[in-house]
C-alpha cells in the first residue's frame, strides 16, 4: 500500500467530517426547521444552526468548536498492515489539529495536561475489523463532550422518573429510550440523534449504541420489532416539547437507530449514545493498494446547502432585531435586574472565556483580570496563531454549562461577574446566586461555532495557557453576540420550566404499548 496516500486520504476524511455535515443529517435539520413555529426561540435557533452549517461549508472550518474524540471504525482486507494504518491516522490527526480543523482535545486524566496534538494514551480511538472485500472501509465520528455526557445506560428492571417501572421486555426498553431523550434536555444540543444498544455488557452495549450512529438517518431497520420501536420513538419523543436547545418546540429528536445483541441471563442493559444536531460522521472506501479514496459514504439523496434565507425569514429576523437588548460590559446590577427570561440580548465589548479548569482555579485564586461587571463565556475555542504571533478564533460555540454548577454562583459573587453565557442552562444553586447577586444566564446556540466566531472581532489577550487552548482564559472583543436570557435575577429559569413540563408529558407514555 501507498501509506503516504492513505495518510492524505485520512486527512481529507478528518477535514470533511469536521467541517461539512452529511447529506442525510442536513435533510433532517431542514425537516425540523420547516415544522417549527415561526417567530419562536426554537425557530431562531434553527435559523442560526442552518446559517452556521453554511458558514462552515464556505470557510472549511469546524462546524462546532468541540471536535470531540475522533473515533474510527475500520474494515480491512486480510493481510493489510493495521499498525501502519494506525500510524498514518495519527499523523493525519496531528496535521488536522495544526491546521485548525480539530481542537486539541487530548487531556492527561491524571495531570490535566493537554497534549496539544490530539494524541495520547488510547487516543484517537481506532477499531479494526477484517472482512473479505478488497477495499478498506473507514468510518469516522467526531462526537463532542456535551452530547457524550448525555449518554446513559439503564440496567433493567429499573424505576424511571415519570414512567415507573421498566421491565425486561420491549416496553421496558421503550421506556428507557423515551427517558433518555427527556434526561438530555437541551444540554446535548438538541434537537439530536440517538443510537441505542440492547443487550451485551456495560462496554459492548455502549459500543453497539455508538455503532448505530454510523447508520444512515433514513435507513430502515431489518428487524421488524426494532423498526416499530424506532418509528414509535421518532413519533413520540417530539411530543415532549423539549425542542431545539431545550427552548421548547416541535423538534426534539432528529433520528433514532436501535441495535440488539445477546446478553447473559443476569444482565439486561439498554445503552443510549446521544448525539447533537452537529452530527459529524463520514466514511470513505479506500483502495487497499493505492491508498486513494474510491468513494465517499452518506452521499445518497439531495444535498441541502442552506444558501438562501427566504424573504419571509429575513423580514422576521429584521422585526425581531428591534426587540433585541444591547449590553456592553461592564454591566451594572441595575441593567441586569431589568432583564427577564425570554429576552434576546446582543453583547458588544469584552468577554472572557472560562471552562472547567478556570472555574476550579478561580475558586482558590484571584482572577488574572478585573471581572467586576464582566461576562464569562463557557467556551473552549479553536485557535490558530499566525506568522506574526496574533491569535485568530477559528470556532467558538458554547460548551455545556451544567458542569460549572458547583462553582458558578460563588465565583460570580466573589468577582462581581454579571452575566454567564453557555448552553443547556444551570441548576438551582446558580439560580439562587443570580437572584441574590444580580446576574443572568444567557443561552447561546450550541454547535454554532462559526456563527459566534464571526461575532468575535479580536483576541486581546490570554491567561492561564498552562491549562491548554480550550481551557485557557481568552480575552475576546465581540460585536453583536446574540443569546437568550434563560435564567434571570428574579428566580425564573426556562430550563426548569421545560424540564417540568416535559416530565409531565413523559408520564403519558407510561402504559404498555407492545404486547
Amino acid at each position: 500500500m501507498n501509506i503516504a496516500k492513505f495518510e492524505e486520504s485520512m486527512y481529507q476524511l478528518i477535514v470533511e467530517t469536521s467541517t461539512k455535515l452529511p447529506k442525510d443529517v442536513r435533510r433532517a435539520v431542514k425537516a425540523a426547521k420547516e415544522k417549527e413555529n415561526a417567530g419562536t426561540r426554537a425557530a431562531m435557533s434553527l435559523a442560526t444552526i442552518t446559517n452556521n452549517i453554511k458558514m462552515a461549508d464556505d470557510q472549511v472550518s469546524p462546524i462546532c468548536q468541540d471536535t470531540g474524540l475522533p473515533t474510527f471504525k475500520i474494515k480491512t482486507p486480510v493481510g493489510v498492515n493495521q499498525i501502519e494504518l494506525k500510524a498514518a491516522i495519527k499523523n493525519a490527526i496531528v496535521q488536522a489539529t495544526k491546521d485548525g480543523k480539530l481542537r486539541p482535545n487530548a487531556v492527561d486524566s491524571l495531570t490535566g495536561k493537554n497534549s496539544g496534538d490530539n494524541l495520547g494514551d488510547g487516543l484517537p480511538v481506532v477499531k479494526f475489523e477484517q472482512w473479505e472485500k478488497d477495499y478498506i472501509d473507514v468510518r469516522l465520528i467526531l462526537k463532542g463532550g456535551g452530547c457524550e455526557n448525555k449518554n446513559i445506560q439503564y440496567s433493567l428492571p429499573c424505576e424511571l422518573d415519570g414512567l415507573g417501572r421498566a421491565g425486561r421486555d420491549l416496553d421496558g426498553i421503550r421506556k428507557c429510550i423515551m427517558h433518555s431523550v427527556y434526561q438530555a434536555q437541551g444540554q446535548g444540543c438538541s434537537a439530536g440523534f440517538i443510537g441505542v444498544g440492547i443487550g451485551g455488557d456495560r462496554s459492548s452495549g455502549y459500543d453497539l449504541a455508538k455503532e448505530q450512529l454510523f447508520r444512515s438517518v433514513e435507513d430502515v431497520n431489518p428487524n421488524g420489532d426494532l423498526r416499530k420501536l424506532e418509528e414509535y420513538v421518532m413519533e413520540n419523543a417530539n411530543k415532549l416539547g423539549i425542542g431545539t436547545m431545550g427552548f421548547g418546540g416541535e423538534a426534539t429528536l432528529l433520528g433514532c437507530k436501535i441495535g440488539v445483541m445477546h446478553r447473559i441471563p443476569a444482565s439486561f442493559y439498554v445503552s443510549v449514545a446521544y448525539n447533537c444536531w452537529a452530527f459529524r460522521r463520514m466514511g470513505v472506501a479506500v483502495d487497499a493498494e493505492s491508498g486513494e479514496i474510491r468513494e465517499w459514504a452518506y452521499q445518497d439523496g439531495e444535498f441541502i446547502d442552506f444558501a438562501e434565507e427566504t424573504e419571509a425569514e429575513r423580514e422576521t429576523a429584521a422585526a425581531r432585531s428591534e426587540d433585541v437588548i444591547t449590553l456592553q460590559a461592564p454591566i451594572t446590577e441595575e441593567q441586569i435586574r431589568t432583564l427577564k427570561v425570554g429576552d434576546v440580548v446582543e453583547i458588544t465589548g469584552k468577554m472572557y472565556t472560562g471552562r472547567d479548569a478556570i472555574h476550579k482555579y478561580l475558586t482558590d485564586h484571584d482572577a488574572p483580570v478585573d471581572l467586576n461587571g464582566q461576562v464569562i463565556y463557557h467556551c473552549g475555542p479553536v485557535m490558530l496563531k499566525d506568522e506574526d504571533g496574533v491569535w485568530h478564533v477559528k470556532a467558538a460555540g458554547p460548551t455545556t454549562s451544567i458542569r460549572e454548577e458547583p462553582y458558578q454562583g460563588d465565583i460570580m459573587k466573589k468577582f462581581g461577574i454579571r452575566a454567564v453565557i453557555g448552553k443547556g442552562g444551570m441548576g438551582p444553586t446558580t439560580l439562587a446566586a443570580l437572584k441574590e447577586h444580580g446576574g443572568v444566564y444567557l443561552n447561546a446556540i450550541g454547535g454554532a461555532a462559526q456563527y459566534y466566531a464571526d461575532c468575535i472581532k479580536g483576541v486581546e489577550g490570554v491567561d492561564l495557557m498552562e491549562f491548554g487552548i480550550p481551557e485557557a482564559m481568552w480575552h475576546l472583543r465581540v460585536e453583536g453576540f446574540r443569546a437568550v436570557v434563560t435564567m434571570d435575577s428574579h428566580g425564573n429559569s426556562l430550563h426548569a420550566d421545560v424540564d417540568k413540563s416535559s416530565l409531565e408529558k413523559l408520564a403519558q407514555f407510561k402504559e404498555p404499548v407492545f404486547k
